[in-house]
């Protein structure tokens, strides 16, 4: 059966994205959760999507460049408490999958956290769009489930030169990928995202990985 996971915890437009809240309800609906992680500027791993603070908190701040306690402090300020990623794994439920994308390229100080929080999870991935955080994570366990991720104007060659490469053993890409039948002959686990539409989630749940959002 496909692994359907919600697009940042984004179940329902009433909630807010990468948020404790949001979570919890996905793991209620019986859902797994895609979600993506930074380090801040005193090495805290957190959930938060953007780079910059500018397009949700109107503050032009990047996430690497604040300690924890001041980016909670103005998170909360908008009633969308940044999580660390610590909270995120006591609540989450070892049946349920749990994809976490690191945004940008971590030290090796902060892969090998990530790497000793995540490794007692039964049921999870790491995914980057950065290869280097992959091989990197590799070197630490060659048995952790990565995955690439790649931009809608990837082509055919390269899914198949980097679904042979040893330390990638799943391919996250565009939606616009669901009508190429090509895709399903590379032999790896490949996740579709962002399904935002119910048509195209009913007419491929039965038969791709999807991420999808407010459905």
């Amino acid at each position: 059966m496909p692994t359907h996971l919600i697009h940042k915890g984004l179940a329902n437009g009433n909630l807010k994205e990468n948020t404790i809240p949001a979570f919890k309800h996905c793991f209620k609906k019986n859902y797994g959760i895609e979600t993506d992680v930074h380090c801040t500027k005193d090495d805290k791993i957190v959930c938060f999507h953007d780079f910059n603070l500018q397009n949700k908190f109107k503050i032009n701040k990047r996430i690497k460049d604040i300690n924890y306690e001041e980016l909670k402090k103005i998170s909360i300020k908008f009633n969308s408490e940044i999580p660390l990623l610590d909270k995120l794994l006591k609540i989450s439920r070892t049946k349920l999958h749990l994809m976490i994308e690191l945004k940008p390229i971590f030290s090796k100080k902060n892969l090998i956290s990530l790497f000793n929080k995540t490794k007692k999870l039964k049921n999870y991935s790491l995914t980057s769009f950065h290869e280097q955080n992959l091989i990197s994570l590799y070197k630490l366990n060659n048995k952790l489930s990565l995955g690439l991720i790649f931009s809608s104007h990837t082509k055919m060659k390269t899914f198949k030169i980097k679904s042979k490469k040893k330390f990638i053993k799943l391919l996250v890409v565009k939606k616009k990928f669901l009508t190429h039948d090509k895709l399903d002959a590379l032999n790896i686990p490949i996740y579709y995202y962002t399904a935002k539409c119910k048509n195209t989630f009913n007419k491929y749940k039965n038969s791709k990985n999807l991420i999808f959002e407010n459905l």
